[in-house]
């Protein structure tokens, strides 16, 4: 209230904004600590963590990974205005993300958080109260997110042509730089096609993925001494972005050769690093990962492919399916159980399985190695397989690392970055529908004005430009983590999970701004929405992901 009585208006918060969302993170730190601790009562057994309780209360689990995932986001938020303040560009579209990101998230951990349309983690679930929220909190969930702030940031977005979060991201001018090479070429090279490509259910032209190379798309993050950039993990994030706000398809394939080249980095030997990362960089040779199998899923561990060993090479038996451009690579990061006498992850090494890519006629021309194509309902540019190997043969010199029973270990130090990289690319697909989106509500006229002119029309975009922001600083921040050496399993893991959710909701609500539109297969929307749908699952389901957190917020 004002000192007359009278209500203050939204607007009033943004003199102070920074001192109120700085002074309400120390309370819902403090919140999240009780419930860490209260989840810790309900699943240890003798003074451990107990596998069996965690399951037992798995809702409440995955709760606190939510809670976590929201808490750590409003973190980097707030360090993402505080390093644009400092630095005298901290505007008021800036303070408006940030208020309502505050007020809309503090409002969630306090009322309910959507893990998904029908599952809402609940502080109850963790048998926490809420308590009596501080000032600061108070003041941000009552006014940080209204109508009228709604309203004014979507004003401010149709006055920047809706590039609410760009050139406002806090990275360095290399980086947007970078983004801005990338920018141009997705709008010139990818959008006018992506949906031709989608509809037709072709494979990206070849023309496209020279074209990548030749921009080292494939060697970004490779070190110069193996013929890449060396850049940093935050640069194949930028450029992630813009390649899948594209196509998510064109986002996807820089990704294949960054996973492909840290297996062989983190767990090659010489030699391997000395033959294959050149290749690699220079998008001579490109690679698919060939792990899941049709009855394992998510649990890598169990998987039954088999390799034998004959002479000084290999012979590899068994199914895999899910395997994501299969047909047109030339080698496989192949997963594969080389100790019969095992029954988990301990039994499984890592493969640089030589192929010979396909063609339309013939996809799969190797000896020992047989394919089918997968259809699916977007994510279609790579195109998905179900493979069989029977007596499929691999040089002993391209077992990962030259030592067997490694497969596992080597397979999780990937896993930071590709959860990293697959935040991003669901970060281009959610800016993808922010534009297409809020293009369609102004070109859109009902009962004599633009769409975008309705307040709930506006709320949804606005809501879109914040949430991207939030999941961009929190990927950001992740790719900071691991170009500085320091762990971040547990922040790559919250990036994935709630950038997946983000991509999805934004695709959602860009469909339905569309209305009956959006239902057709000729705008692009339809496509966008059927590519975001994939990102909640591949990498780590959701569901997994949740899991994972909350095993590493209790050890």
């Amino acid at each position: 209230m004002a000192h007359d009585g009278s209500p203050l208006p939204d607007t009033a918060l943004l003199p102070d904004l920074l001192g109120l969302t700085a002074a309400a993170l120390p309370e819902v730190e403090a919140l999240f600590d009780r419930a860490r601790a209260a989840l810790r009562g309900m699943v240890t057994v003798g003074g451990k963590v107990s596998a069996a309780a965690l399951e037992e209360h798995q809702f409440a689990a995955h709760s606190l990974s939510w809670l976590a995932t929201y808490v750590e986001s409003l973190r980097q938020m707030r360090a993402w205005a505080g390093r644009l303040a400092e630095a005298g560009t901290f505007g008021e579209m800036e303070g408006l993300l940030l208020q309502i990101a505050f007020g809309e998230y503090l409002s969630q951990i306090r009322g309910g958080i959507a893990m998904s349309q029908g599952e809402v983690a609940r502080l109850g679930d963790l048998g926490v109260d809420p308590g009596a929220a501080g000032d600061a909190a108070l003041r941000l969930m009552a006014m940080g997110n209204t109508p009228t702030v709604r309203a004014r940031l979507v004003a401010l977005m149709r006055d920047n042509h809706g590039r609410a979060t760009f050139g406002v991201s806090g990275l360095d001018d290399e980086l947007e730089m970078i983004r801005e090479q990338f920018r141009r070429f997705a709008d010139e090279q990818v959008v006018p096609h992506a949906h031709g490509w989608h509809l037709r259910d072709e494979l990206i032209p070849m023309e496209i993925i020279q074209a990548l190379a030749e921009m080292g798309v494939f060697g970004l993050t490779i070190p110069e001494e193996f013929g890449g950039f060396g850049l940093s993990k935050a640069s194949m994030v930028v450029v992630s972005e813009e390649l899948s706000r594209g196509y998510i398809g064109v986002g996807s394939l820089g990704t294949r050769s960054e996973i492909a080249a840290e297996l062989i980095l983190c767990g090659g030997t010489p030699e391997q690093k000395a033959h294959w990362l050149p290749k690699l960089a220079s998008g001579e040779i490109l690679p698919t990962a060939v792990f899941t199998e049709p009855n394992t899923g998510s649990d890598l561990g169990s998987l039954r492919t088999r390799a034998v060993q004959v002479g000084a090479d290999w012979e590899v038996t068994g199914n895999k399916t899910w395997i994501t451009h299969a047909a047109r690579t030339h080698v496989m990061t192949l997963l594969a159980r080389t100790d019969p006498a095992t029954s988990d992850y301990r039994g499984l090494s890592m493969f640089l399985a030589e192929k010979t890519p396909g063609t339309d006629a013939e996809p799969f021309p190797t000896p020992g190695m047989t394919g089918g194509e997968i259809g699916v309902l977007g994510y279609r540019g790579m195109k998905e397989y179900e493979l069989g190997f029977d007596g499929f043969k691999v040089k002993g010199e391209n077992l990962l690392g030259g030592v067997p029973g490694q497969g596992f270990k080597q397979l999780m130090q990937t896993f930071e970055s590709a959860r990293i990289q697959t935040a991003a690319r669901a970060i281009g697909v959610a800016q993808s529908a922010l534009e297409v989106g809020m293009k369609y509500a102004e070109d859109r006229k009902q009962f004599g004005k633009p769409l975008i002119e309705f307040p709930r029309v506006a709320g949804k975009l606005a809501m879109m430009a914040v949430e991207i922001m939030v999941a961009r600083q929190l990927t950001y921040f992740s790719a900071w983590q691991k170009d500085h050496d320091k762990r971040c399993d547990l922040e790559a893991g919250m990036a994935k999970l709630l950038g997946a959710r983000v991509a999805w909701a934004c695709a959602d609500n860009a469909l339905q701004i569309h209305g009956g539109n959006g239902f057709a297969l000729e705008y692009q929307i339809s496509r966008i929405l059927c590519d975001a749908r994939i990102l909640n699952i591949f990498e780590g389901a959701a569901e997994i992901q949740a899991q994972v957190i909350a095993r590493r917020l209790l050890d």
